[in-house]
């Protein structure tokens, strides 16, 4: 994965007028982080990797920008975020790196994506990315190609590092690891799609943002005077935004598949064209007129029917999570006691964690930790192939994949 160019450093322009509190706090996190100040920032293009950078120049880190070429066209992780990119460092003064990932994020997100809608699950590729095209990726090739050991990135989340003092209190045995924190924004908190990093990785990360309000964001954004300190944020999955509409995605890679939709006892109320159109808890844009309000409750992708059922019978109250990683803790003998999050938009509920025999494909595939979930409450809109994340109030234990 060769870097497409380097822009020379210069001298960086110096931040105008003084840092709000919360930047003033970040800055002394930053100026006190002990080894190397040097780090590789992960940008996008976007404020919050803008001010990432920006904030590390001020404290006195020797940064180099870093920009993934993820796809070819529009959006934040095509041609409009690498210009962003390429001028927040040409105004800090710092060296930038595009490399060309598009061949990996391809087989790693978009088959997968592709082959688990066909499949009838609903897959997250937030947290794949993270850890096989993001952080993984470009923290080897940020240390084999210029020697730095650490990446920074602009997300909304906190590391407390293994030798930082005593781990925070969790359930089980949580000493001598890299604990991941919710960040403290909780309505910009992005620690649910961060579950799935290893131990090696989150111990060379730096989160500069994790202390600060989207607010903080912006008022430091426009104190280092950056180019996109106003910009608007992407509300979509890069590739819907990139298509236009996820609907648009997965028609230019599945064809039109007609079928049914059922109630549980086969009754066919409705027809439609591909299940990957539909997910579970869905009711708006079913086109099937009913007595009462119908939502998705099973994609069954061997009849290739979509089944429906009114809310009261769409609720469950356990579900099976695979390929789980373990993360501010070490991985349970015993039934746990903690929150689960089952979506990034839903909140903590109350679940009983038991551990699970491990199944074949499990341990073949590196993955061996399967455990069962049992909701104080019946939760509605537990969806295969999405994450379910184990909190002990803003620790992140751990988290794996709903299983069908």
């Amino acid at each position: 994965m060769a870097a497409i160019h380097l822009t020379l450093p210069r001298d960086a322009p110096a931040a105008s007028s003084c840092a709000t509190p919360a930047g003033a706090e970040a800055l002394a996190r930053l100026r006190a982080w002990p080894g190397e100040h040097r780090v590789a920032v992960g940008l996008s293009g976007g404020v919050d990797s803008s001010l990432t950078a920006a904030l590390l120049v001020e404290a006195g880190w020797q940064v180099e920008g870093l920009t993934l070429w993820l796809m070819s066209g529009k959006g934040a992780c095509c041609a409009e975020g690498l210009v962003d990119a390429a001028a927040i460092c040409d105004q800090l003064g710092v060296p930038h790196h595009v490399v060309d990932f598009r061949e990996h994020f391809r087989g790693q997100i978009v088959d997968f994506l592709v082959a688990g809608y066909a499949a009838g699950v609903t897959p997250l590729p937030c947290s794949r990315c993270n850890r096989e095209v993001k952080f993984g990726p470009m923290l080897a090739w940020a240390e084999t190609e210029r020697g730095i050991e650490r990446i920074a990135t602009g997300h909304y989340a906190r590391v407390r590092h293994g030798a930082a003092g005593d781990p925070l209190p969790v359930p089980g045995d949580g000493r001598d690891r890299h604990q991941l924190l919710r960040g403290l924004d909780g309505r910009k908190d992005q620690s649910y799609f961060l579950y799935d990093l290893p131990q090696g990785n989150l111990g060379r990360l730096v989160f500069p943002l994790g202390e600060l309000t989207k607010a903080d964001t912006r008022l430091e954004a426009e104190r280092h005077g950056l180019r996109t300190a106003q910009k608007p944020e992407s509300q979509d999955l890069c590739l819907a935004d990139h298509h236009g509409s996820m609907r648009a995605f997965l028609d230019a890679y599945l064809p039109p598949r007609q079928g049914e939709i059922v109630l549980a006892d086969g009754t066919v109320v409705g027809h439609h064209d591909g299940i990957e159109h539909f997910t579970i808890g869905q009711r708006k844009g079913l086109g099937v007129a009913w007595r009462e309000p119908l939502h998705v409750v099973r994609l069954e992708a061997a009849m290739n029917r979509v089944v429906v059922a009114p809310r009261s019978e769409a609720a469950r109250g356990s579900c099976v999570v695979g390929a789980v990683n373990w993360v501010s803790m070490a991985p349970p003998e015993e039934p746990v006691e903690l929150t689960v999050q089952v979506r990034y938009r839903s909140g903590p509920e109350r679940a009983l964690l038991t551990p699970l025999p491990a199944s074949e494909a499990d341990r073949q595939a590196g993955r061996p930790y399967r455990v069962r979930l049992d909701f104080a409450e019946e939760q509605f809109s537990i969806t295969p192939g999405q994450a379910a994340v184990f909190y002990a109030g803003e620790v992140l234990l751990g988290g794996g994949l709903i299983q069908p």
